[in-house]
């Protein structure tokens, strides 16, 4: 496994957030991304929603980094509990394949394991015990 990383879920407010973040940890953005930025057809919120955080990554250490994006209104609403998954990024695409069919076991697959528009293949599932999971192997690695 070549990491393990928090990610965090928000109602809009992922940028204030993050920005916090920043402050207390005095570190700066590895990447910020908005809804906006991706692809044409990649991005499944309403333009309104497009300043919206698709993806930030604050580096905490050598090897720990926090990540985060808001979950638009059409996703629902996130709270305490539904607002974190645990992001693995194997080493890989046959153990990205491995790990995230035997989470999906008694579990339910919120987004199909596939490559997407960032190089990578990229799959979520919530395991049988209720904690999400993303599995993120990066091509570019």
């Amino acid at each position: 496994m070549h990491s393990i990383n928090p990610y965090i879920n928000f109602n809009g407010n992922c940028e204030e957030a993050f920005n916090f973040y920043k402050k207390v940890f005095g570190r700066e953005f590895l990447s910020i991304s908005r809804f906006k930025d991706a692809p044409a057809g990649a991005s499944p919120v309403s333009k309104d929603q497009g300043d919206l955080i698709l993806h930030v990554a604050l580096p905490l250490g050598k090897s720990n980094i926090l990540m985060g994006s808001d979950c638009p209104g059409e996703w629902g609403k996130v709270s305490a509990g539904t607002n974190m998954h645990i992001s693995l990024h194997p080493e890989t695409e046959k153990e990205a394949e491995t790990i995230f069919h035997a989470l999906s076991v008694g579990g339910k697959v919120s987004v199909p394991l596939q490559k997407m528009f960032w190089n990578a293949y990229f799959g979520m599932v919530t395991d049988p015990f209720g904690v999400q999971w993303m599995v993120n192997y990066d091509y570019g690695k």
